[in-house]
């Protein structure tokens, strides 16, 4: 199995970070990855999403010839419905992978992640999934999650208490621990919080192993377009 694997954050090491994670929970894959060629090199505002979306079409138009499924690295998923649309082979979102992991049985969940402004655009998110009713809150700590990935020990005790705050105030019975940068990091913190910690990636690269087993990918028709990338353009008119 071939994953292509796409960080449309412009941060070459957490896409090294994310490929080391999902390289040990299915080392039976061969993963691609892939950063974002131009965009926020974290993504933390509704303008570095839109960018990133196209980011992320740019990456998949050329680099998943010979891939079985994509993996949309990103926790907020930017771009992840184009990028279904036009793919060849399916296509996975870490935020929405994790979400379902989450609201598994009906359960209400809780997410906490890096950056002040994602909890309205994750609410958003979150209800776009029909998940809404289930969501208990959203819990963020100041620094960015490419903050994080920096200085992940720095950031352990504020990620911990807003897990815990998940639990204890909002009723979550599961918690995700959102964001590519925020790999690894769910068992050291698991420990200090009463209900399950989900670790975004982890649960992203078990949904995208059970999608390439032979889930069918959706089609678009040709889209004419000018300004764009050969590889994006040709993808766009063979759709």
């Amino acid at each position: 199995m071939r994953i292509l694997l796409i960080n449309p954050n412009t941060t070459a090491s957490v896409t090294d970070l994310v490929a080391g994670h999902v390289r040990r929970i299915a080392p039976e894959a061969t993963v691609v990855p892939v950063t974002g060629r131009f965009g926020a090199r974290y993504i933390a505002t509704r303008a570095a999403v839109a960018v990133a979306g196209h980011a992320a079409l740019d990456a998949l138009a050329e680099h998943v010839a010979g891939c079985d499924a994509v993996y949309l690295a990103c926790f907020g998923d930017p771009g992840l419905p184009a990028l279904q649309e036009v793919s060849p082979v399916p296509v996975v979102g870490m935020a929405e992978a994790a979400c379902r992991a989450a609201a598994v049985g009906g359960r209400r969940f809780g997410i906490v992640t890096g950056g002040v402004n994602w909890p309205a655009m994750l609410t958003e998110f979150v209800t776009l999934q029909g998940l809404g009713a289930q969501l208990a809150g959203i819990r963020a700590v100041a620094p960015t999650g490419g903050e994080i990935a920096r200085d992940p020990d720095g950031a352990l005790a504020q990620l911990a208490a807003a897990c815990r705050a998940c639990a204890e105030e909002d009723g979550a019975e599961a918690v995700i621990l959102g964001g590519a940068g925020l790999a690894g990091l769910s068992t050291r913190i698991q420990p200090e919080v009463p209900c399950p910690v989900i670790c975004s990636v982890e649960a992203g690269t078990r949904a995208v192993l059970a999608t390439a087993l032979g889930a069918p990918h959706r089609a678009a028709d040709p889209v004419p377009s000018i300004g764009l990338s050969a590889s994006l353009e040709n993808l766009l008119q063979a759709s």
